[in-house]
């Protein structure tokens, strides 16, 4: 059995999301309950999608939030993945940016779930 780190993310659509997610950034799907609940891995990722009908959607504690938490998926070329992924309409928070250990640019999943593209810097 393979061992996966998980996050769970509260999305409005379960297929919705599992769309996006195999169809965009290349996971596959491991699980589906949709519309309540589905999983999907990338490498050693396992992203728990629960819908409103999960139980994972319960209440979060009064004054918590998600900040700016973001699950952060590692491309070869960031450039190039900004490019296939505007000609399959999918839409970017701001521009790339660069900083010491190397490049990023921000999207939403459809529920506006924050997901991180990064290129490492060269070494």
């Amino acid at each position: 059995m393979t061992e996966h780190a998980s996050v769970r993310y509260l999305v409005d659509d379960v297929q919705a999301a599992v769309d996006f997610y195999t169809g965009h950034l290349g996971f596959t799907v491991n699980t589906s309950a949709a519309p309540a609940f589905a999983d999907v891995v990338r490498g050693p990722l396992r992203l728990l999608l629960s819908g409103p009908a999960s139980s994972g959607a319960r209440a979060t504690p009064s004054g918590l939030d998600g900040g700016g938490n973001r699950i952060h998926l590692v491309v070869p070329e960031l450039d190039a993945e900004i490019e296939r992924l505007r000609a399959e309409g999918v839409s970017f928070v701001g521009e790339p940016v660069t900083g010491p250990g190397g490049r990023q640019i921000l999207l939403t999943d459809p529920a506006g779930n924050l997901v991180e593209l990064f290129q490492p810097a060269a070494r």
